[in-house]
Order: structure tokens, then C-alpha cells, then sequence
């Protein structure tokens, strides 16, 4: 190899990183859900979630299909959680008391769909796209 043909070869890896960093960069963003704690109710279990809407458009109502699995790993229960709204660029939190579980059972959260997902601008099917999630609870949490 010639000098040449490596700086031609040095200048397009560079320009094709670039090109990533730059796609990546203007990928679009999406929800961001955090199970934040889950505490013991006269009902069953309290479930803390910190829901933050990344889209430049407003989500006027949102609801998410939940899988609960218990300590042995099987689905305990599915629930639908209905979060309302989530505006644009904002965090909400949202709490759910989930009656007959034990808090202590549940050891992982998934959300399976967002069935509803609806706003100016938002298309069917947009709020699972690019979901991210997260737990700061004993539980965890996956999208």
C-alpha cells in the first residue's frame, strides 16, 4: 500500500464515523420509563414510575401493556397502566396500586405494548420506538 492509498483510506473511515456520530446524533428520540420504587399498600404494591417524553410532540395519552414477573420468573400478572399525558421534553411521575402482589415477589417488569399512543403527530405504534428503561427499584425493568 502506498501513503496515498492509506491517508485516502484514513480520510474515508473518518468521514464515514462522522457521517454515524451525525446520524446518531439527529436519531429521534423517544419515551424514557423508570420504575422508581414499589412499596407495600393495603392493597398489594405500590408502583413509582418517572416517565419523561423525549418526542418534540406532546403524547396526550399513553398506556403500556406490563408483564410482572414474580421471583421465580414466571408472569405473575399482566396489567395495563394507563399514564395519561406525557408533554413534550417533561418528566411525570406516575404511581399504580397493583392489588394481590406482594412487592417483594416482583423481581422484573416488561413492557410489552403501548396500546394506546396517541397525540398531534405521533404515529401508531411510536411509543415503543426507541423506549428506554430503567430501574432504581429492587425490581427491574426492560422495554
Amino acid at each position: 500500500m502506498t501513503v496515498r492509498t492509506l491517508l485516502l483510506s484514513a480520510m474515508l473511515s473518518a468521514a464515514a464515523l462522522t457521517g454515524a456520530v451525525a446520524q446518531e446524533a439527529a436519531a429521534p428520540k423517544g419515551l424514557d420509563v423508570e420504575l422508581n420504587a414499589l412499596a407495600g399498600s393495603q392493597k398489594g404494591c405500590l408502583f413509582t414510575f418517572v416517565a419523561a417524553n423525549g418526542f418534540a410532540q406532546d403524547v396526550s395519552k399513553v398506556s403500556f401493556e406490563f408483564v410482572i414477573f414474580n421471583d421465580k420468573g414466571t408472569v405473575e400478572r399482566l396489567a395495563l397502566l394507563d399514564f395519561r399525558d406525557l408533554p413534550a421534553g417533561k418528566s411525570k411521575v406516575r404511581q399504580f396500586d397493583v392489588p394481590g402482589i406482594k412487592c417483594e415477589t416482583v423481581k422484573n417488569l416488561l413492557i410489552n405494548d403501548a396500546p394506546v399512543c396517541e397525540g398531534e403527530g405521533i404515529e401508531k405504534g411510536r411509543c415503543m420506538d426507541g423506549i428506554v428503561t430503567r430501574s432504581k427499584a429492587t425490581a427491574g425493568l426492560e422495554g
